[in-house]
């Protein structure tokens, strides 16, 4: 069985395995165990609330029980921007006119920005190689609107997330090379894992606060400004499938696309109900396709749980739970519990009769 918990001590090693695995490019988990490490501790004293709501780092582990196994991992940032300044560039259009010539001359430009100062971001999201098939890591990733809904006063109203631009290979980023590079000197791998542990002043010195002109810049740098890496598409169309839209800003290093929503807006949050738990001792077929599948929360903030079920273990007041799954979800009979669709379009009565809980 898989289920989503809070990331603990115990996940350490397996989180340096998957983080060694998925190459540069991985800003928030480079592969440093101190590093690692101290987010650990820090999602720890954030569910356990010994710090500030807006300091919190909260990080999910998919756990699989079966191998006891830590083999996904997903991160919201309760505020960015309030210890560190947090930089984007911002795509504007610079207009330059002259009636008197007849020129009017509209110029593409980067804006350096703190726009997203204050705000919620999603992150950190990592998939073993082993378990990216039958809807984990939509699992992964959604669960953390179940989590913002529920807790939305720990959080701002409206969530973005930072999407991994294009680089090759070797991890050479087109728009680094052609920008970053000429104020920098150091490789973009080098800047990217430095931005990772968490040493931002650099930019800060070194970066230009002048407009950048896109047309001076080649080709090469122009084509990647808000575009994904390859291997992050697939998580930016799950992401605007919940409704998350670009914004405009871009990493200022690899000019991948931040997007956001507005919590209330998105689509696993709209589309979520509560029912109360009845523990069932007959059997159950818990394995059936991901389009079957909905999600259940048990609704804890320190003891986060969340895992699926069947579409058919629903009914208009109640969901069925088989004892193991209960125990799982750490829920007993009459406990009110958190339900959403795991795929697009999936299979969950979201319609409640009159006065019954949403």
């Amino acid at each position: 069985m898989l289920v989503i918990r809070p990331l603990q001590e115990r996940d350490l090693d397996d989180l340096m395995t998957m983080a060694e695995a998925a190459g540069k490019g991985l800003t928030t988990l480079p592969a440093d165990r101190e590093l690692l490490q101290r987010k650990i501790d820090m999602a720890q004293a954030s569910f356990n609330q010994r710090c500030e709501p807006e300091a919190g780092l909260f990080l999910f582990a998919l756990e699989d029980t079966e191998l006891n196994q830590c083999v996904g991992i997903s991160g919201i940032q309760a505020r960015v921007g309030l210890d560190e300044v947090f930089y984007n560039y911002r795509l504007s259009t610079t207009v330059n006119a002259s009636r008197e010539l007849g020129v009017h001359v509209q110029t593409p430009t980067l804006h350096l920005t703190n726009d997203m100062t204050d705000t919620t971001e999603i992150c950190s999201l990592l998939l073993s190689g082993s378990h990216r098939q039958g809807g984990n890591g939509l699992l992964l990733s959604r669960c953390r609107f179940m989590f913002l809904d529920d807790f939305r006063r720990h959080f701002s109203e409206k969530v973005f997330a930072e999407m991994r631009g294009v680089s090759d290979a070797q991890g050479q980023s087109p728009l680094w090379d052609a920008l970053g590079s000429r104020f920098f000197d150091i490789e973009f791998s080098e800047a990217d894992y430095l931005t990772g542990i968490g040493s931002k002043s650099f930019i800060a010195e070194l970066m230009p606060k002048y407009p950048i002109y896109l047309p001076l810049l080649p080709e090469s740098a122009r084509e990647v400004i808000g575009q994904v890496h390859d291997n992050t598409a697939p998580a930016l169309r799950m992401l605007q499938a919940e409704g998350f839209n670009f914004n405009g800003l871009v990493d200022i290093f690899d000019g991948g696309p931040v997007v956001e929503a507005f919590i209330h807006n998105i689509r696993t949050v709209r589309e979520s109900v509560n029912r109360h738990v009845l523990i069932r001792h007959k059997p159950l077929e818990l394995d059936v396709p991901a389009e079957e599948r909905v999600m259940v929360s048990n609704r804890s903030f320190r003891d986060f749980r969340v895992t699926t079920v069947p579409a058919t273990c629903i009914s208009p007041d109640t969901v069925s739970l088989p004892p193991e799954v209960a125990e799982v979800l750490e829920v007993e009979s009459g406990d009110l519990v958190r339900l959403a669709p795991l795929k697009d379009g999936g299979p969950l009565p979201i319609h409640t009769a009159p006065g019954q809980s949403r």
